[in-house]
């Protein structure tokens, strides 16, 4: 009777554990510059990053949720069933590129980056904020509008900030596509580095 008790003990404590065990999931929400666009996806900076994570003592997994194109109006409309089925620990939001681009009002990117870390939060993930630079022919006012979004975002939420995710990379045509605003295979691994040393923390 006891031994039996005492299986019975261990099962349910098991399932508590098990239970309480915080969700080891990394999701990128990101567009074309975490999409790994035109290189080979085990090339890209989330899957060279995963396959980091995967060995650590405790393995998280990275889902690479980011779509080519993708503005933050549309992260934010896609996020909450991520959050839903994904029940991540951690959200990494690489978004804006897009909506600078297309030179959209810098307050719709702040609102939209406000509103995706607010429901990442409420979610119980923690977030990573990956910033983005535009070429020098939009102006300064712009790109200096658009550090301040991203640099404010992350003051006011109290969460990490890439300043510029490609920093090292993107004067650099030997590590840049023809474009000019994506890496090339052999850039990725100089942005993953970016990445990890703000992700690492969190993962910790």
């Amino acid at each position: 009777m006891r031994r039996c008790l005492m299986v019975v003990f261990l099962f349910v404590w098991c399932a508590m554990a098990f239970a309480a065990a915080p969700p080891r999931e990394v999701l990128v929400l990101g567009d074309s510059l975490s999409a790994a666009h035109n290189i080979p996806v085990e090339a890209g900076w989330v899957r060279l990053l995963n396959a980091r994570t995967s060995k650590m003592a405790t393995p998280w997994t990275l889902v690479n949720a980011s779509i080519s194109g993708e503005t933050s109006l549309s992260g934010r409309n896609r996020l909450p069933s991520l959050l839903k089925r994904n029940k991540p620990g951690v959200v990494v939001i690489e978004l804006g590129a897009n909506d600078g681009l297309q030179g959209l009002p810098l307050g719709q990117l702040a609102d939209n980056l406000d509103s995706m870390i607010d429901a990442a939060k409420k979610s119980g993930a923690k977030v990573l904020l990956l910033g983005i630079e535009l070429p020098v022919n939009y102006g300064p006012q712009y790109r200096d509008g658009l550090r301040r979004v991203y640099a404010d975002a992350a003051k006011k939420h109290g969460v990490p900030l890439v300043p510029f995710l490609l920093d090292g990379v993107a004067l650099d045509p030997a590590l840049m596509q023809d474009d000019g605003l994506h890496p090339t295979a052999k850039g990725e691994p100089r942005v993953a580095e970016n990445v990890w040393k703000m992700l690492s923390p969190l993962l910790m």
